[in-house]
């Protein structure tokens, strides 16, 4: 360990994560040339080229996947060291990796993250957003601490495999939303959807698989006219007049969220659970614990 700087591994580990060394150097307020000096300072430590890049995108070699799967292990182990000698004071210390959707990133996440910096301060909270499948994932190999997303369809039990817990939180209602020039049928049902223009998120998560599926209760699939991965991008085009949709309605709580939108529920109703997702097996510091009771004080809102 002589010389293997952490902070170099958690940048190569974010390069991974998020693609590029430019979104790496925005998540870390860092330039983008000195990424590239710490991903090359860690190669040249470990002898071994660890990223290569394909077009734009930053991908890993063999050697760094291999990598990879350890750097999980090795912030946990650092942040248990950190939390093991804050008991000797009364700090809240250590790192709590989050992986979130966007829309309830940007709907839920704030006031529960500015009250856990007002009470622990030194407490490094770190965001990462996408999209259910990929963030499970992060979950699983431990590059990420836990996660607030939408549980796959049919998921029946608390428990998406063998190593990741689930606890719900939230139940929120999907909607049909159109622009005030173009009226909804009434009422809102995917036969009278098929007539309409549609801007849909993209496949790939699971919001969409949902919405695919209310679709398919009627022997339909969405005709989507735009897929977007962007809830916010979604409702800007159909307050444009540019189509219809069918979203969370955690994205339209707020009149201000409802501005220039027409909102209808659906018939028959959607609804999607939002989950706290951790690994079984994951050691809980002081940090994380109060991360976790923070986030499990929306299930008593609701």
């Amino acid at each position: 360990m002589r010389g293997f700087n952490l902070d170099h591994l958690q940048t190569f580990a974010d390069v991974v994560r998020l693609g590029s060394f430019s979104a790496a150097a925005a998540r870390l307020n860092l330039t983008q040339p000195a990424v590239s000096l710490q991903i090359r300072q860690l190669e040249r430590k470990l002898g071994l080229k660890l990223i290569e890049r394909v077009g734009r995108t930053a991908t890993p070699t063999a050697a760094g996947r291999a990598l990879l799967q350890h750097a999980g292990t090795i912030d946990s182990a650092v942040n248990a060291a950190l939390e093991d000698v804050a008991q000797h004071g009364r700090s809240v210390t250590g790192r709590v990796r989050i992986g979130i959707g966007a829309t309830a990133c940007i709907h839920i996440l704030p006031p529960i993250l500015s009250d856990l910096r007002r009470r622990f301060p030194k407490l490094d909270l770190t965001v990462n957003t996408g999209n259910a499948p990929e963030i499970l994932r992060a979950i699983e190999d431990n590059s990420l601490d836990l996660g607030l997303v939408t549980l796959p369809p049919k998921t029946k039990s608390q428990s998406l495999g063998r190593a990741l817990d689930a606890t719900p939180l939230i139940d929120d209602d999907f909607v049909a939303i159109s622009s005030r020039a173009l009226k909804l049928p009434e009422p809102v049902t995917p036969q009278a959807l098929m007539d309409l223009p549609l801007v849909i998120p993209e496949p790939g998560g699971n919001t969409r698989s949902l919405i695919d599926g209310w679709f398919a209760t009627a022997g339909l699939a969405p005709n989507a006219g735009m897929e977007l991965d962007s809830v916010e991008a979604i409702k800007q085009l159909v307050g444009a007049g540019l189509g219809c949709s069918v979203l969370p309605a955690m994205a339209l709580a707020t009149a201000e969220a409802r501005k220039g939108l027409e909102v209808r529920a659906l018939k028959p109703r959607l609804t999607r659970q939002l989950a706290l997702v951790l690994r079984r097996d994951k050691p809980l510091s002081r940090g994380l614990r109060e991360t976790v009771a923070a986030l499990r004080r929306l299930k008593q809102k609701t």
